[in-house]
């Protein structure tokens, strides 16, 4: 006697089971690896993922990646570079808010910055991040529940995947620091802390996929907030160290 073949809900179902083995996978793998392993791992896992995809039946307009949604979502990346480009440049000349951006991991002068900016966050990253929480694991949720529970799911799961990535948070900023403390308690704090900021930061990058019907949208975002970052940290880093005498 034939098996019967998988209903839709079960194939979705067992879809997104394995997404979350290749998060969970990717994750260990940029915590215990190497210094750089992201490079290696981030692009092998988008892979992995695009290939599970293709599997559950899903084509590139399902994931954001048709051709039809780029010229859109070029102008939408665009823009947000634009207005995160000048939000963290009045960000750095105010006094108020500077201290954002003394963050000792951003010492090593501007050539590690550009080199963070321009491949490790792009190829690390954002590349992964995006395939994996906009485009494979929003797309099966949304063919299964619809846009809402896919942005919740996407975006609780996003918050999630940084708790270890701020397990050094109030240690390594100065000024996260002095808000919640350095101990432990303050680790704790500096932890939820990030992960309700990139839970929001989540939603919103879903509410751009959905609007703009591409991934293009979302990680123009994405790099923007994280690799514009790492510039000017490095920029009022040095600019610090060259004038504040010590």
């Amino acid at each position: 006697m034939r098996a019967r073949p998988p209903t839709r809900a079960t194939a979705t179902r067992r879809s997104l089971a394995a997404t979350i083995a290749v998060l969970v996978t990717v994750a260990v793998a940029g915590r215990i690896g190497p210094p750089g392993a992201m490079l290696l791992a981030g692009p092998l896992g988008a892979a992995v993922l695009l290939a599970l995809a293709r599997g559950a039946g899903m084509d590139a307009e399902d994931l954001g990646l048709g051709r039809r949604s780029w010229r859109r979502g070029t102008a939408y990346a665009l823009v947000c570079v634009a207005a995160v480009a000048v939000v963290y440049a009045v960000a750095a000349l105010l006094p108020v808010t500077r201290p954002a951006f003394l963050d000792a991991r951003y010492r090593n002068g501007f050539g590690a910055a550009v080199r963070g900016a321009l491949l490790i966050v792009p190829l690390g990253t954002v590349l992964f991040e995006e395939v994996a929480f906009r485009g494979v694991l929003w797309g099966l949720l949304y063919r299964w529940a619809g846009a809402t529970r896919a942005t919740l799911v996407s975006s609780g799961l996003f918050g999630l995947w940084h708790v270890v990535p701020s397990l050094r948070l109030n240690r390594v900023n100065p000024a996260v620091a002095q808000i919640v403390g350095p101990g432990r308690f303050g680790q704790i704090l500096a932890v939820a802390g990030a992960v309700a900021f990139t839970t929001a930061a989540g939603a919103l990058l879903c509410e751009l996929r959905r609007r703009s019907g591409s991934l293009l949208a979302p990680a123009g975002l994405h790099w923007a907030v994280n690799g514009l970052a790492i510039l000017i940290a490095a920029g009022v880093v040095g600019w610090w160290e060259r004038t504040v005498p010590r």
